[in-house]
């Protein structure tokens, strides 16, 4: 995934991480144990931080791991964060730990994505979803986003498409703010381009999908019911037709704590849990 290089200096880069988070010198001064003035010089080049002095920075304005590295090389420094491949036999411990996660948590919904949203693990629940999607957009690299919004994908099964694709873009913008990636930009302009499929104009049957910052709802599993409610009292509800059902989620997601690897602090697990018992009662009935 391409940084979009801001400027040529480390000191400037960092004025644009400190004004993103809209945080004075001052106070990341007070955070970074240093002075004011000391940042101000770092910031106009007229001071050259350290490589201990730039994590500082970068860890109390949360920079991501990936963006860390590019700081280092500006100012002249050896990366400290390895970009280790997930099939590298050094990470073989993580992917059976979350292949077990996954297992676990069947016959609910659950996947791993990277930080360009490819999906890199998935269960069988997310497999039972994509019965019906286009061929094309299941050829590797699978991509959650496509996947979701694409009008050949899950998006005409989706009866909240409008709200749930809203969500998703605006969760995509977050990222896009935080990574600074050409790539993630051109991905969030090609499926906030998609056509809206046929029908998800109309009143309670749009709203985006897919992996992203989404919660359930609360619907009329069985088939011949009234539909789902519009949404839940606490969050975004995701409601999808499968089976000639409504089946309703909760949207969960986990990241890694403290990742020291760029692949690790990049990995994303998604889970859907059943937001009612028709839900529920419906996925164990295709596994027993």
């Amino acid at each position: 995934m391409t940084t979009v290089a801001l400027d040529t200096g480390v000191g400037p880069l960092l004025r644009s991480w400190r004004e993103q988070r809209r945080i004075s010198q001052l106070e990341l001064a007070i955070r970074a144990d240093s002075s004011a003035r000391h940042i101000s010089f770092i910031e106009t080049g007229r001071s050259r931080p350290s490589e201990d002095m730039i994590l500082r920075l970068a860890e109390h304005l949360d920079v991501p791991v990936r963006e860390r590295n590019a700081l280092l090389v500006v100012a002249g420094y050896a990366p400290r964060y390895a970009q280790t491949a997930l099939d590298d036999p050094a990470l073989g411990a993580l992917r059976e730990g979350m292949e077990r996660l996954l297992q676990g948590y069947d016959p609910y919904p659950a996947l791993v994505v990277d930080g360009m949203y490819n999906v890199v693990a998935a269960n069988q629940g997310i497999t039972m979803l994509l019965e019906g999607v286009a061929g094309h957009l299941l050829a590797p690299p699978l991509n959650a986003m496509r996947l979701t919004l694409h009008p050949e994908g899950l998006a005409p099964r989706i009866r909240n498409l409008r709200d749930w694709r809203a969500d998703l873009l605006a969760q995509m913008e977050r990222q896009i703010a935080l990574a600074r990636s050409a790539e993630l930009r051109e991905l969030y302009e090609e499926v906030a381009g998609y056509p809206a499929p046929a029908g998800a104009d109309g009143a309670g049957n749009t709203g985006p999908t897919g992996v992203g910052d989404g919660t359930a709802g609360n619907g009329e599993g069985a088939a011949g019911g009234t539909g789902p409610a519009s949404s839940l009292p606490f969050a975004l509800p995701l409601h999808i037709e499968h089976d000639g059902r409504v089946l309703s989620f909760v949207s969960s997601i986990a990241t890694f704590n403290t990742p020291m690897d760029v692949t690790v602090a990049e990995l994303a697990i998604e889970t859907f849990l059943p937001a009612d018992r028709a839900t529920a009662d419906h996925l164990r009935s295709l596994t027993s």
